[in-house]
């Protein structure tokens, strides 16, 4: 355990920033899947679902939560996933 006192209250700002980066991560996943699911099942809100999670993850990569390539990359990813389940009906 820490004995500075910046160091105490740098601890604290990086458990902070922890908890808030995990729940960010967490609505990114569930919006991912949640998108995926939509595409499969053919839903009406599919497009409203896809919309969502690309927003998410923007904002996730804004935030500084993940890097930009990252979000870029995830993107890319789940746009060809849900294309070739399009495709594929």
């Amino acid at each position: 355990m820490a004995n500075i006192k910046s160091q105490i209250k740098r601890n604290k700002q990086n458990e902070k920033a922890r908890l808030r980066n995990k729940a960010v991560k967490a609505e990114v996943r569930t919006r991912t899947k949640t998108a995926v699911t939509a595409a499969e099942a053919g839903a009406e809100n599919s497009v409203e679902a896809l919309r969502l999670a690309m927003k998410r993850i923007d904002k996730a990569a804004a935030q500084g939560v993940i890097h930009k390539n990252q979000a870029s990359n995830r993107k890319s990813r789940l746009m060809r996933k849900i294309n070739s389940l399009q495709d594929a009906s």
